[in-house]
């Protein structure tokens, strides 16, 4: 017997205030911090150069923040945008703790607001405030991404196999 597997949120299914805690935990390794680094050309040596790393205030080689938003993004898509037409922004990015190789992030995210599209009517507009922490439970990112989702029997992904 075969069952379906889980689908995602259609804009139907969102409700202010709504809160859901990810899945998903991710460790944070040497090679995704270094692989990222190097796909996107940040040559800031804090990220890559352990000998500098040492010299500064965290006495490590700190994580690529742009990294930790694209995990904690990662991490609440099969609840959030499982059914996204397009990301319309993030905003009010804050990183109040760094992240190092060998954390383990984990995010939730909280319903802020939701209405219907003037311009499409298949889809509506959510905003979500995402927060991610450590196995420390502190902090490392928080912020607010403003997605279009698919109302539900719109997602042309529904149809292909």
């Amino acid at each position: 017997m075969i069952k379906e597997g889980w689908r995602g949120r259609y804009y139907e299914d969102f409700e202010v205030g709504d809160v859901y805690r990810h899945r998903l935990g991710r460790t944070v390794t040497e090679t995704d911090n270094t692989l990222f680094t190097m796909l996107t050309l940040n040559t800031n040596p804090i990220h890559f150069d352990e000998n500098l790393a040492r010299a500064t205030p965290y006495g490590k080689i700190v994580v690529n923040s742009c990294f930790t938003l694209s995990l904690a993004v990662g991490l609440s898509v099969s609840d959030l945008s499982e059914h996204v037409m397009a990301n319309l922004g993030w905003n009010d990015i804050r990183l109040p703790h760094p992240v190092f190789v060998g954390d383990t992030i984990y995010a939730s995210s909280e319903i802020l607001a939701k209405r219907e599209s003037t311009s499409r009517p298949d889809v509506g507009i959510v905003t979500a405030r995402t927060t991610a922490v450590n196995q420390r439970d502190e902090t490392v990112i928080a912020y607010e991404r403003t997605f279009m989702v698919y109302k539900n029997g719109h997602d042309p992904r529904d149809t292909i196999r």
